[in-house]
């Protein structure tokens, strides 16, 4: 195969809360691996790629800022492979993650979605409180409540901070598993983040060390796979809760996360998802 020329788009740092080292550390892992593959990379800084205005027919990325997402978008209608595609980041958006996700049958909590301006009148309790607008950059955004005086006043503060809509998901009892994967390959990787400390805002500790309860690890990538096609997101991770019967349900949905703990491998295998689905575009032409 001829070489090719590649965009890489890195994730700008209000974007990785607590994860600035270890987003920019897959970024360039995989740009490496690229290189290797005969690729020439170069590589923008979210903001720096829309002000220059470059463009190309491959891109790769880990971009949030909605100016990046909304360049993406005019490339990939004229024609540019960009993975993560920009309209599969937003659809990892709190909102449509829930809506897809449950509308083509991939396990989730109960949920749902209001107005910040609403009261909330279901009995749901405990559960999470979600920014529904956009990706969660601070603590605030995700929010665990008890009663309803509580999800009144996570509701105000995101009146307070502009946020229009929440999504609200019941709390599920069980050990919390963290999962990566790339799809139309063969990797993925997964853990428990009880004991250890990977974490964006330590809100893992709230369903308490694993208990170790056994479940299908072939069913867990048959959904993240599912969802990964729903969510049109290759590159992915995400949380999902193993109740006591073994019961999984994913509840949370993430494009192209760190992979800290799998780095060396994932940024591997994230390379020749990218590399195949050029050669793939190609032989189209």
């Amino acid at each position: 195969m001829d070489e090719f020329s590649i965009i890489g788009i890195s994730r700008g740092n209000e974007y990785s809360p607590n994860h600035v080292d270890n987003d920019a550390a897959i970024f360039n892992k995989v740009a490496d691996e690229l290189r290797l593959l005969g690729c020439k990379v170069e590589l923008y800084a979210e903001k720096e790629f829309v002000a220059c205005g470059a463009k190309a027919d491959v891109i790769f990325d880990m971009a949030r800022d909605r100016a990046t997402i909304a360049r993406l978008k005019s490339l990939e209608d004229e024609g540019a492979l960009v993975v993560n595609s920009a309209y599969g980041i937003d659809n990892c958006v709190c909102r449509p993650m829930t809506e897809l996700l449950i509308q083509h049958g991939v396990p989730h909590p109960r949920s749902f979605v209001i107005s910040t301006d609403r009261q909330f009148e279901e009995d749901c309790y405990p559960c999470w409180i979600k920014r529904g607008d956009s990706h969660a950059m601070v603590k605030e955004d995700v929010c665990y409540a008890t009663d309803k005086e509580e999800v009144e006043r996570v509701l105000a503060d995101f009146r307070s901070r502009h946020i229009p809509v929440a999504v609200i998901n019941e709390h599920l009892q069980g050990d919390l598993i963290k999962f990566y994967g790339v799809q139309g390959t063969d990797f993925f990787y997964w853990f428990y983040p009880s004991p250890c400390s990977h974490s964006k805002f330590g809100l893992e500790k709230i369903n308490g060390v694993a208990k170790g309860i056994p479940f299908n690890e072939e069913e867990l990538k048959k959904y993240s796979d599912m969802a990964a096609e729903v969510l049109n997101v290759p590159i992915y991770g995400g949380d999902c809760v193993v109740s006591a019967d073994g019961e999984l349900k994913i509840i949370d949905f993430n494009d192209w996360p760190s992979f800290a703990r799998c780095r060396e491998e994932a940024g591997v295998k994230i390379a020749e998802c990218i590399y195949n689905r050029v050669k793939k575009k190609q032989m189209k032409k």
